[in-house]
């Protein structure tokens, strides 16, 4: 595991454990990396990347230290603003950016913030950048054949500039409405912004669609986002679709990459429902490439159950987009992602987007003539129960052999009628036990039985 970067971007609470130094000498590294990159190829032109962030207070200060380490560097930084997380993949890839930087930290609270690197195909940053933007922050690079005590700073002509973009997160709003297939005229659609990043685009996208626009959560204030809001805190959109006889509404979280959805009835459908709603709809019309949707270990049961009785393949990856959108390119497949709602449609983006994921249920719910409910309604959900059990060691109490035999053992007892799935957490001394099954009580009293198991070979933590 990386020392500074996890699946998602070097995240903490700003000006603690990320800093805004931090921030200067990512833009440091990159701006230099990426003009070295140019200048062995023979090319004079400077590197070139985008940078976009979300709307807390933090993010500001970070934009500004990744563009004074940027331009020191002798590269030219372009300024997108506000903006989600997707639209600065898709401007990465679409303009030719050596790569992309997005500053948020997803659904945290406003206090963290995090730097998310974007390759110049638009993807998650590759290991072997990260390893070396890591290298640089410890003074410990090593790069282009020599080691690097400090890399030169830009003098005269060659210091980088800032470019507002502006237009790039136009480009990326007028991509959102070509995928409209459908007038959404008539309908009443519910927008949860989170207080975040899709404040000010996705509105502009439905009303271009003709839809009948109502939005919450779209008042950012620098301290609000995701705060009783979002994806995350979902029981206001409920509330309000209900009470205003929405015919749908979507969440997103607070730089706008995930998308949960609400139907009519104010029921929450979760990734696993999106999944399932177009994963049939692309089988339906012969379009689902591979016969294959990738979810991953944490999925419904109910979801596996569906897909069968669709004769519907599936894969299930690591938690994490990063597995999700690796496995989708190596096999070709068409959709996949998480129960969280970040889902990733290949043929049309190379990341999870909120906004982009409400469209295309939108697309179904308008091509069958049938309400949200209805789409979800042969999925069902299996109950779940889930404990996390703080140990001594990982690895010790994953491998103790009366462990491993309470699993076996819950795992026949549930046989085909649910599943276990016992796993480490990534980033804490967790281990995770998880049961589904037809009943909460059958749930509760496998896990039970593994959790004991743990505790009474000592591994546990009171």
């Amino acid at each position: 595991m990386s020392k500074y970067f996890g699946t998602d971007g070097f995240r903490g609470e700003a000006n603690k454990n990320l800093t805004a130094d931090h921030a200067y000498k990512v833009g440091r590294f990159l701006g230099w990396y990426y003009g070295e990159l140019k200048r062995q190829k023979g090319e004079t032109s400077p590197a070139r990347i985008v940078i976009g962030k979300d709307t807390r207070r933090s993010s500001y200060m970070f934009e500004y230290a990744l563009v004074a380490g940027l331009t020191a560097s002798g590269a030219d930084a372009y300024l997108l603003h506000v903006t989600p997380t997707p639209s600065v993949a898709y401007v990465t890839r679409i303009d030719a950016f050596e790569c992309g930087i997005m500053i948020s930290a997803s659904h945290n609270p406003y206090y963290d913030n995090g730097i998310k690197l974007i390759n110049g195909e638009g993807e998650k940053m590759d290991d072997t950048v990260i390893t070396l933007v890591e290298a640089y922050l410890d003074g410990e690079l090593e790069a282009f054949g020599q080691k690097w005590e400090e890399i030169p700073f830009a003098t005269g002509e060659h210091i980088g500039c800032t470019v507002d973009y502006v237009s790039g997160r136009n480009r990326y709003v007028g991509y959102m409405i070509s995928h409209g297939m459908y007038s959404f005229r008539g309908k009443k659609v519910a927008l949860d912004c989170a207080n975040g990043a899709s404040w000010n685009v996705a509105k502009a996208v439905f009303d271009a669609l003709g839809a009948e626009t109502h939005v919450i959560n779209a008042q950012p204030n620098g301290l609000n986002i995701n705060r009783d809001a979002g994806s995350t805190h979902i029981q206001g959109l409920q509330k309000y679709v209900v009470e205003h006889g929405c015919d749908v509404g979507f969440a997103y979280d607070g730089d706008a990459d995930r998308c949960l959805c609400v139907d009519e009835k104010g029921n929450i459908l979760t990734g696993d429902h999106i999944l399932y709603i177009y994963g049939s709809y692309l089988k339906e019309r012969g379009e689902l490439l591979t016969n294959t949707v990738v979810t991953t270990i944490m999925s419904n049961f109910g979801l596996y159950r569906a897909f069968d009785e669709l004769g519907i393949g599936y894969a299930k990856t690591d938690v994490g987009d990063k597995y999700v959108y690796e496995y989708m390119s190596k096999h070709g497949c068409l959709i996949g992602g998480e129960e969280s709602g970040h889902i990733i449609f290949s043929k049309y983006a190379t990341t999870g987007d909120g906004i982009l994921t409400s469209l295309m249920m939108m697309e179904v719910m308008m091509a069958k003539k049938k309400t949200m409910s209805e789409l979800a309604a042969p999925l069902t959900i299996y109950p779940q129960v889930l404990v996390n059990v703080r140990v001594k060691s990982k690895k010790d109490a994953r491998e103790d052999p009366d462990v491993q035999a309470a699993e076996e053992a819950a795992k026949k007892a549930l046989g085909n009628s649910g599943r276990v799935l016992v796993r480490e957490s990534g980033t804490e001394p967790v281990i995770r036990v998880m049961a589904e099954a037809a009943t909460k009580e059958e749930c509760q009293k496998q896990v039970d039985s593994i959790v004991a198991a743990i505790r009474a070979k000592g591994h546990a933590v009171d």
